[in-house]
């Protein structure tokens, strides 16, 4: 944990992914009172996620997903 004032933080910023990996967390502060945590994501956020496992605690229904439509369309 680093902490970084707004002038400093404004200089580092071309840097930013450097410093974050770095030290893992910036508190950015203002006439020395913290105004900000800056923290690096978590995991990979570039991967969709699999929604498989909740397709698989879906019900499955006996009719066609297009058949219900179509009545649901003629009720209107």
């Amino acid at each position: 944990m680093k902490n970084i004032s707004t002038r400093e933080m404004r200089q580092e910023l071309p840097h930013l992914e450097d410093v974050l990996s770095e030290e893992g967390e910036l508190i950015i502060t203002r006439h020395g009172k913290p105004i900000a945590r800056l923290l690096p994501v978590a995991g990979d956020h570039t991967a969709k996620p699999s929604h498989a496992e909740l397709r698989a605690r879906m019900p499955h229904s006996p009719r066609p997903s297009a058949e219900v439509i179509r009545e649901d369309r003629d009720e209107r």
